[in-house]
């Protein structure tokens, strides 16, 4: 196994250029694995000058690394992310941006815990640091009123929380990528406030954006289609009861309706945790370091409950875990339970691997 390089990166913050066994041992690492190298572009002609890149900005972010949304800490001990997938992600965006008619619209699907918001905001501020005009975008964003949804809730009783197929305003997200796409002027994004209504939320004032390179749309099931046949009974725990699998069946025939606003993406990444179970673990920690700083937050049997519902509405196992081999995703970053990458690659690159 070739020896992970943090300590070479570590000097190299420090020093002003790295000897030649320090390129070698950098240079070896990233070419270890061809699935990851080639997901970053990476050939063994084009690592020296990749890595130099990447190097380069690790240097330059290292003077604002406390501007990032990250707990305080040395960057040392954000170096294996920095060189693994935030630094390499945003100078893939930037090349996909350069390579093809602005803007890029970019999607990033990640389940509860995986750090999929903490991503886009750091892929935000890195790619303003590299000049490119960023916008935020989630799928929260775009829920429909408390209104609506009480409504709706009135009509279907088992959508409890807001987030399941059903709760979004598609139209309204179609609409707001197909202005990105097509407008010279500012651009409207919609914005949802979680704390309104008791919690319930509601929309508040859109975001007026004046001019867009690149958006980050991000989302818990985001570029999930649905499945075409599925015999429920064999669907995995929770969904147990009659009632469950009518619910699952339910959820994945409204899949449908969300195809166009995925139809909207140029590109969408994927992050796996090596045990989706580890969503309900991530919720837990969240929940009780609200509660130890005094604030208010669910009981652990709630939590349980609570992450249990989405995986009735669209089970992991069923919908996201087979995106590690659908053609229409085009990065998959799978996570151990650090939230560390454990493996990047493209489907379409792994399946020629096998």
């Amino acid at each position: 196994m070739t020896t992970a390089p943090w300590s070479v990166l570590a000097a190299g913050l420090e020093a002003s250029s790295l000897s030649t066994d320090q390129w070698r041992i950098l240079e070896a690492w990233e070419l270890s694995d061809p699935c990851r190298a080639q997901a970053w572009g990476i050939t063994p002609d084009s690592v020296r000058s990749t890595l130099e890149q990447r190097l380069d900005w690790l240097r330059r972010l290292q003077p604002t690394i406390d501007q990032l949304p990250l707990p305080p800490a040395p960057i040392t001990q954000y170096l294996p992310l920095l060189w693994q997938l935030w630094i390499p992600l945003a100078l893939r965006l930037d090349r996909l941006y350069q390579s093809q008619a602005p803007p890029l619209i970019y999607g990033l699907l990640g389940g509860q815990g995986t750090g999929k918001t903490t991503l886009s905001r750091i892929l935000q501020q890195l790619l303003r640091a590299m000049g490119r005009r960023m916008v935020g975008f989630s799928i929260d964003d775009i829920y429909k009123t408390y209104a609506d949804r009480q409504q709706i809730r009135h009509q279907d009783p088992r959508l409890i929380w807001r987030g399941p197929p059903g709760t979004h305003d598609i139209a309204l997200g179609v609409e707001t990528l197909k202005q990105v796409r097509n407008s010279q002027g500012p651009v409207a994004f919609p914005r949802f406030d979680k704390s309104r209504h008791g919690g319930e939320g509601d929309r508040c004032a859109p975001e007026i954006i004046e001019a867009v390179d690149i958006v980050l749309f991000e989302g818990w099931f985001l570029g999930v289609r649905p499945l075409p046949a599925m015999d429920w009974r064999q669907a995995p725990f929770p969904i147990q009861s009659e009632s469950d699998r009518h619910f699952a069946q339910d959820m994945n025939d409204r899949l449908a309706a969300y195809v166009p606003l995925w139809d909207e993406l140029d590109q969408l990444m994927v992050m796996i945790p090596e045990d989706y179970r580890l969503s309900q673990q991530w919720r837990l920690q969240a929940e009780q370091q609200m509660k130890a700083q005094g604030l208010s937050g669910m009981a652990d049997e709630a939590v349980m409950a609570f992450v249990q519902y989405f995986w009735k509405a669209l089970h992991p196992e069923l919908f996201i875990l087979p995106l590690r081999e659908a053609e229409w995703v085009d990065l998959v970053v799978e996570i151990n339970a650090d939230r560390q990458p454990q493996a990047i690659y493209s489907p379409s690159i792994k399946s020629l691997e096998m």
